[in-house]
């Protein structure tokens, strides 16, 4: 076979050998690109495994951090819930220790009026009369305003208020009246003793009170009331008429009693055995 005849020969096959090896290439580089990319998933799925790893430790450390803040909670409230069970039981103490007390200093009065007919109505006639001076028909208590007898802080009677205690003094020495004996109780409102002159001469309200109380007693003695006849109580803010709300409600808890006694009562160290009075 001549030389060009080979070559005509050769040169198909070679192309159908060039031809075959293109071929062979596309699927190698399909297997590494495809590689490539489960590589790349697997990174990618890898890193979410993390984060999500990390989200779940997250989510453990915020449940741990929830439980030990309601654990604190919940000693707190059970520490405040026994604070408060000790609070009511004090007040519910000092409720029992107030009540022992107004029964005790209340036992005494009188639950009817030792007056006669006559004094209850000459004393109605001086309740018309001064409208700060209350009279009760069937206790025979009687009550002054301190506005009415005293200035702010002071245990001074007043000049203008001397004349309605000696109108009572009058009442209280006629001769239907005059074996009766008189109780002066002082109170104050729930404000405590702060101006500087007051405190001088008061420490506190019980003493306001008492003191108070003490001048009316010396009024009506000066009135004519026999000393031996009368006694006097301090009892400061601790026996409100009403509560302490208003400034009104505190007017009012602000007063002077005069409780009328049967000559036998026995309150406030009194012997009922007239022999003293001479003594």
């Amino acid at each position: 076979m001549s030389r060009c005849v080979r070559m005509f020969v050769l040169l198909p096959l070679a192309a159908s050998l060039l031809a075959a090896g293109g071929c062979n290439q596309v699927p190698r580089n399909s297997l590494r690109q495809s590689q490539l990319r489960a590589h790349q998933l697997y990174e990618q799925n890898r890193q979410l495994a993390m984060e999500r790893n990390g989200i779940g430790m997250t989510q453990s450390q915020l449940a741990a951090e929830k439980a030990r803040l309601e654990q604190q909670y919940l000693a707190a409230k059970q520490g405040l819930d026994a604070a408060n069970a000790r609070l009511e039981n004090l007040q519910a103490s000092n409720g029992q220790l107030e009540d022992q007390m107004r029964n005790i200093l209340t036992s005494n009065r009188p639950s009817s009026s030792p007056l006669s007919d006559d004094a209850t109505l000459r004393l109605k006639k001086l309740k018309d009369k001064y409208p700060d001076f209350e009279f009760d028909p069937l206790t025979g208590v009687s009550k002054f305003s301190t506005d009415l007898l005293f200035n702010s802080g002071s245990d001074e009677v007043r000049p203008e208020a001397s004349k309605v205690i000696a109108e009572f003094a009058s009442i209280m020495n006629q001769s239907d009246a005059r074996h009766l004996k008189v109780l002066v109780s002082g109170h104050t409102d729930d404000r405590p003793v702060s101006k500087k002159h007051t405190l001088e001469k008061h420490q506190d309200n019980m003493g306001l009170s008492a003191d108070r109380a003490l001048s009316v007693l010396r009024t009506l003695r000066k009135s004519g009331i026999a000393e031996a006849r009368m006694g006097v109580s301090g009892y400061g803010m601790h026996q409100p008429v009403e509560p302490n709300k208003t400034e009104a409600s505190r007017a009012r808890n602000r007063r002077v009693e005069i409780f009328v006694l049967a000559p036998d009562a026995s309150v406030a160290g009194w012997d009922p055995d007239p022999s003293v009075e001479m003594r």
